[in-house]
Formats: C-alpha cells, structure tokens, sequence
C-alpha cells in the first residue's frame, strides 16, 4: 500500500431526508469496504474503517476458554445432583 498520504475534496450530498458523501470506487477498493464500514469519531475527526468480524467459530470459542484458565472445579458438585441414585433401567 502507498505510504503516502492523500487528501482530497469530497463534497457533501443530498440522499433522500439524510446527507451523505460518496467515496471513489477505487478507494473503496483499496481497503475492503464492502457492504457496510464503521464510523468513528476521534479527537482528530472522523475514522472510516473495515468492519471486523467479531464471529468465532466453535473451535476458536473453545480454545479462547480454554486460554482464560478458568476453575470450573466448584461447579463438580452440578454434576453429582441426586440423579445417580435413580434406577432409569427399570
């Protein structure tokens, strides 16, 4: 990517009851956008930047709880409620 950096003038426009500006396709492009893009307000002015996907599969789920290294050890009584004194074969 080009290290340079490059501003230009956008104009403002009408959509609908709104306002809104239009970016350049190729900008668009260049950095991914696709669908939808994040808006934030900084101390410098506004940051427009791609969306992350906040989505882990089952097996990153797994693997981030099991890197938190929590004890689960108090919640072994749960699995000893009374039940096991049951005949469920009859």
């Amino acid at each position: 990517m080009d290290e340079t950096l490059r501003s230009r003038d956008i104009k403002i426009i009408h959509i609908g009851n709104s306002m809104g500006v239009r970016l350049p396709k190729s900008l668009l492009q260049k950095y991914g956008f696709t669908d939808s893009l994040v808006l934030e307000e900084t101390a410098r002015g506004l940051l427009l930047r791609k969306k992350q996907d906040d989505k882990l599969s089952w097996a990153d789920t797994y693997k981030a709880m099991a890197n938190e290294g929590e004890d689960w050890t108090k919640y072994d009584q749960a699995i000893l409620d009374g039940l096991e004194d049951d005949d469920f074969d009859a």
